[in-house]
């Protein structure tokens, strides 16, 4: 069998000075503000320029760039090339994208997560592109003889219109790159832009479709040796003994090696591995409490009450404004642990060297990798390569570096070239997981139904700070204190897609419906005039657009026709998070008496929409994630075992059951903001809402599934 690797920067280099010729643009990713310039290939090659990444046209007028960010699905590899070739002017079907290895002496925030790779490189690449395209009209202007103003450009091709010539950029990137890149570079007006905002599909579409080998699990080395490793069954064990025996003994076998907590079976194939596994006998000690569900509920109710709260923000005189209230509302929402279940299992690939470390495999963060495999092994950072593959989801678990940091003592054990599988059932029960909250609200309201008081306690389960202290409706509230309480366990937790706004969103949203209701008022409105309270006379300081938000809660009002359709529930919902503002209104219908979750209506402000495919893919993507884990994930413990462990016992939401999701983007014009998760939070916010208009029942926690007013539905 032959090897396998993602075509790397380093390859690119190669690639690029085996060409002799053509123009390479130096670009930094960690400062906006520098100009790109002309690099030599030579130099490029002998990794003696200081630019972290390239763009390159070659004499046959193909077009590549290299990106540092992991491609985990958000699209960005797709949309990077897009935003150069829109400055540049570029044929599409000629621009591609080069995977870069991990550089942190280069790159800046090499890293996917938080929804920031296009915001970070927004302008970036906008600059590169547009550069090559002013040297690529100089350098024929020169050949010409004609003022280069008098050049237009278009599909790859340079065009001179009053002499009638014409050329494609390969003919003449050779010469624009032995021209001097300028200091300053004009971008163009957004208003002319043709490929942005259009739907482009995924370039990875046909490679994915025909299995052509692009992601971790897909990684292969001759004489490589593959590890399925055995963690305790129960978060709050700790290894006591191991007799390997009878596993060594099995065909394929080569080693069965014991670190940390963990004992690794080292074989020539994964099944071979994971029958030798079974075949372990392990004894395990105590080493923390083994939590299990029921606990966790009493931990909540007694936090909440008798907690040490760390105060998060406070505003005004609360215990005035609830002493002097007309009416109090109160209520309290719970969300259990998820895992993240990302379709491709957790896999890594590290070879431990007597001069180095090599990495390969899917992560979001590469340079934890690197960190951590030096701690193991004590060499510098700078002796460990890092190459990142696609990734089959992540959703935050490929944030963490377990896998990664098993793979590297297996393969120091060993001496060998080892690549780490994990199971299913393995990720499912010793992974890392979404925290498990419980949140208290409290608002008090004057005789006018104004809220004049806004109480918030978040207690979590290794969560942190389980609140978002600066989100609406702070600012808009006079009298506010929002605190937190954490709770330490022996169960790992990890940032969930959308971190703490998942679930926080879904339970403040529902919450100020209940208010509005109380108050005697209709739920959008009741927002729109917490939001002009925010805007006209702020309590503290404000941290979100207050306009932005506005905008987006009028669109899917307008849009989904608010209140004015017979027949039809409608629930309301809308949030701020990782820079982007998303408002959702859910419909239900009662069909043969019971209810059915219809339609979501979601309008989105994440700024310029690169890619309309790519962008509406993140949107539903999104919201049918938020949706099918409010109403069904869970994942609950018995003296620290997770009580599921495969998809036949952890919920997913099916195909049938996904409603129509309409979006709507609001083109204001402003460089693009997050959109991997923003559209997440909302959704089971919107979809609470609307069930409580069809049966007048509150979903207070979910899963929805396990709530009275759901039943009978699924």
């Amino acid at each position: 069998m032959s090897t396998f690797n993602q075509t790397s920067r380093r390859d690119f280099m190669k690639i690029a000075a085996a060409a002799g010729g053509g123009l390479f643009l130096g670009f930094n990713w960690s400062d906006s503000t520098a100009a790109p310039a002309v690099v030599d290939a030579r130099q490029i090659a002998a990794g003696s320029v200081k630019f972290n990444s390239y763009l390159s046209i070659g004499t046959d007028n193909s077009i590549t760039i290299v990106s540092p960010n992991p491609e985990i699905g958000q699209g960005i590899k797709t949309a990077f090339p897009m935003v150069v070739a829109e400055e540049l002017d570029a044929d599409w079907k000629l621009v591609k994208t080069v995977q870069g290895n991990l550089d942190n002496t280069q790159f800046e925030r090499q890293v996917t997560g938080g929804s920031g790779a296009v915001p970070h490189s927004w302008e970036r690449l906008r600059k590169a592109g547009a550069t090559a395209r002013y040297l690529l009209i100089n350098a024929a202007a020169a050949k010409w003889g004609v003022p280069a103003s008098e050049i237009t450009t278009a599909d790859s091709k340079l065009f001179h219109k009053a002499s009638g010539k014409s050329a494609s950029y390969g003919e003449f990137a050779e010469a624009a790159g032995k021209l001097t890149a300028p200091t300053d570079i004009k971008l163009k007006d957004e208003k002319s832009f043709k490929l942005i905002g259009q739907s482009v599909r995924n370039v990875d579409n046909k490679n994915i479709a025909t299995g052509k080998p692009l992601f971790g699990l897909d990684f292969y080395r001759e004489g490589m040796l593959y590890a399925i490793i055995q963690r305790p069954k129960a978060f709050g064990y700790k290894l006591k003994s191991v007799d390997s025996a009878a596993a060594k003994a099995m065909p394929g076998i080569v080693d069965v090696v014991t670190f940390e907590n963990s004992v690794a079976v080292v074989g020539k194939s994964t099944w071979q591995c994971k029958k030798a596994r079974e075949a372990l006998k392990i004894e395990y000690e105590k080493a923390a409490d083994l939590e299990s569900s029921e606990d966790h509920n009493r931990i909540f109710s007694n936090l909440m009450d008798n907690g040490e709260a760390t105060v998060r923000r406070k505003n005004g005189d609360v215990e005035a404004a609830f002493k002097n209230a007309a009416k109090i509302v109160k209520a309290e929402y719970q969300c259990p642990f998820l895992p993240h279940s990302p379709l491709e299992p957790m896999n890594f690939f590290a070879h431990v060297r007597e001069d180095g470390v090599e990495l390969v495999g899917p992560t979001q963060t590469p340079d934890r990798a690197r960190g951590e495999a030096a701690k193991i092994t004590g060499f510098p950072p700078e002796k460990i390569t890092v190459e990142i593959t696609r990734q089959g989801g992540g959703f935050g678990r490929r944030l963490s570096a377990d896998f990664a940091i098993e793979a590297v003592h297996v393969s120091k054990l060993v001496k060998a070239p080892v690549k780490v599988i994990w199971t299913r059932e393995d990720d499912m029960t010793g992974g890392t997981y979404r925290p498990a909250v419980r949140y208290r609200f409290e608002a008090a309201l004057d005789k006018n139904g104004e809220m004049i008081g806004y109480k918030l306690r978040g207690v979590g389960i290794n969560s942190g700070n389980p609140t978002r202290e600066d989100n609406f409706p702070s600012g808009s509230v006079d009298n506010l204190l929002i605190d937190s309480v954490e709770h330490k366990s022996a169960i790992t937790t990890g940032p969930w897609r959308a971190p703490i706004t998942n679930f926080l969103a879904y339970a403040e949203q529902s919450f100020i419906d209940e208010v509005a209701e109380a108050a005697g008022k209709d739920p959008v409105e009741f927002r729109l005039a917490l939001l002009e309270k925010a805007k006209k006379s702020p309590a503290g300081e404000v941290k979100y657009d207050v306009d932005r938000m506005i905008a987006v809660i009028k669109l899917a009002a307008e849009k989904s026709n608010w209140g004015k359709k017979k027949g039809v529930y409608q629930g309301f919902s809308v949030y701020f998070s990782h820079r982007s503002y998303v408002a959702q209104v859910g419909e239900v219908v009662v069909e043969k008496g019971k209810p059915a979750l219809k339609n979501i209506i979601a309008a989105v402000d994440c700024g310029i929409v690169i890619n309309k495919s790519g962008s509406l893919q993140q949107v539903r993507g999104g919201i049918v994630d938020g949706i099918g884990h409010a109403m069904f994930g869970n994942m609950t413990f018995k003296a620290g075992v997770p009580d599921q462990s495969n998809f036949n016992g952890f919920r997913l939401i099916r195909m049938n059951e996904i409603p129509e999701v309409e979006v709507h983007f609001v083109d204001n014009g402003i460089s693009p903001t997050g959109l991997g998760e923003p559209a997440l939070p909302p959704a089971g916010g919107a979809v609470a809402n609307a069930f409580y208009k069809a049966t007048k029942q509150r979903l207070r926690n979910q899963p929805f599934i396990n709530e009275q007013a759901f039943k009978g539905i699924s």
